[in-house]
């Protein structure tokens, strides 16, 4: 396999784990508006029937996470001075820095704010930009992280068939929810946002994603062996 093709790989398991996360920041924003920043809203109704189907959305996301990063930890694209999560955390140092001194929102609310700044997408941009790598690399971090993910693994193992299920559930919710919103801002013109094309785009991805690897059987299909094997190394 050409270095390129593996880059390639790599980067698009990448993008699958940010795309997860982003549905994540994304559909908390709604719920926020939903549940504490506007009284008896009704996140776009009619079409969407009830604003607690979002966290089925987020279930969705979260599910996703390992089989994207599984992905690109097959494959060995060496490593570049440092182990991957180590970027990670730096991204993620600068950035908490950057979001305390020069963005108007708190760190630990800047996903519930209603602010679209461009200084406040950029914090958000850069959290998820590193969670991502730190994700990407997370059995790596240390030994008893990496004891715990092989449980867990174990576990999701023993328990696939029924992941799977829940997989295509909740991507089928997640893609009805897409749907649901895209009828919406199309009948409601002055919710054309930027966030809310992201809001829609990454919420279909997420369902799509979920339909591939309930095709692919990806969690009766968990390998153990070797498990140390990491493509940083």
């Amino acid at each position: 396999m050409s270095r390129a093709w593996v880059l390639a790989k790599k980067l698009f398991s990448l993008s699958l784990i940010f795309n997860a996360l982003l549905s994540v920041a994304c559909v908390v924003g709604v719920l926020a508006g939903f549940y504490w920043l506007y009284d008896n809203w009704q996140p776009f109704a009619p079409y969407l029937l009830n604003g607690n189907l979002l966290w089925v959305v987020i279930a969705a996301a979260v599910i996703n996470i390992f089989p994207s990063a599984a992905l690109g930890r097959t494959l060995k694209t060496g490593r570049f001075l440092f182990h991957h999560y180590i970027y990670g955390f730096i991204v993620l140092f600068v950035t908490v820095i950057y979001i305390v001194l020069f963005t108007p929102a708190s760190l630990l609310t800047i996903f519930f704010v209603n602010n679209t700044s461009i200084g406040v997408n950029i914090g958000r941009f850069f959290i998820l930009g590193a969670f991502t790598l730190l994700l990407d690399d997370l059995p790596d971090v240390h030994k008893r992280i990496e004891a715990a993910l092989n449980w867990l693994k174990l576990k999701a193992y023993q328990a696939g068939k029924i992941i799977l299920l829940t997989q295509l559930l909740t991507g089928v919710v997640s893609f009805y929810v897409s749907v649901a919103v895209c009828l919406y801002i199309i009948q409601n013109q002055q919710w054309f946002t930027v966030a809310n094309l992201m809001l829609i785009s990454t919420m279909f991805l997420t369902s799509v994603s979920s339909f591939i690897f309930v095709e692919g059987r990806v969690w009766l299909k968990l390998s153990f062996n070797n498990d140390n094997t990491h493509n940083s190394h």
